[in-house]
């Protein structure tokens, strides 16, 4: 299982015109703010300071792009709830991932959940967002070492309505490593994919 040990910090793109090539594969991992979007990133990768952690909301106001392995991204997106206002919130955060729609490269998103809260209104529409353009998520219920077994596994269970087809779940906690082969393979089964596709193809 790769680790990723030449990771590298890309570049913190406010605008299309300053993303990297469309080529390749790539991966967002998304949340909000505070659900521990950092702290997945450097475990899965398994690189400590990587994605830089803080406990102020909303810090990551760019979308931070990293690369893995030669054509293989994970992308950084700022965190969403973090606003004064669902005005400004819908500017600043939505108007970052449109840009990432027409992208051929992004072959899924992997959403955070803070396990202590369960999907809230504004994980429902990245929910919603992804299956609007035909990309899977995964979603990682973070924290989960904060609450009991018998509380995570009545969380998955209460979470495939929610879900309602439209991605997977499991246990994550960065602290511990509960649920991180899992999560590590399913980023790299979207990374490999590149590998399926012809150079011409078009995704539908």
């Amino acid at each position: 299982m790769s680790i990723y040990p030449h990771a590298r910090f890309l570049i913190s793109a406010a605008a299309a015109a300053q993303f990297p090539n469309d080529a390749g594969a790539e991966v967002a991992i998304v949340g909000r703010s505070n659900a521990g979007k950092s702290s997945a990133i450097n475990a899965i990768v398994g690189r400590r300071n990587l994605a830089r952690t803080s406990k102020t909301p909303g810090r990551t106001r760019l979308l931070n792009f990293f690369e893995l392995a030669p054509q293989a991204r994970l992308i950084d997106l700022p965190g969403y709830g973090y606003a004064a206002g669902p005005r400004e919130e819908l500017q600043s955060w939505a108007g970052l991932i449109e840009q990432l729609a027409p992208r051929q490269s992004l072959h899924g998103l992997l959403l955070v959940v803070d396990a202590r809260r369960g999907i809230l209104p504004g994980d429902q529409q990245l929910l919603d967002w992804a299956q609007s353009i035909g990309r899977p998520v995964h979603v990682l219920f973070s924290k989960s070492d904060q609450i009991t077994r018998a509380q995570g596994q009545q969380l998955l269970r209460a979470s495939a309505p929610a879900l309602q087809g439209r991605g997977s779940a499991q246990l994550f906690s960065a602290h511990e490593g509960v649920g991180l082969l899992e999560a590590r393979a399913q980023l790299d089964a979207w990374l490999a994919s590149q590998q399926k596709e012809s150079p011409g193809s078009t995704r539908e």
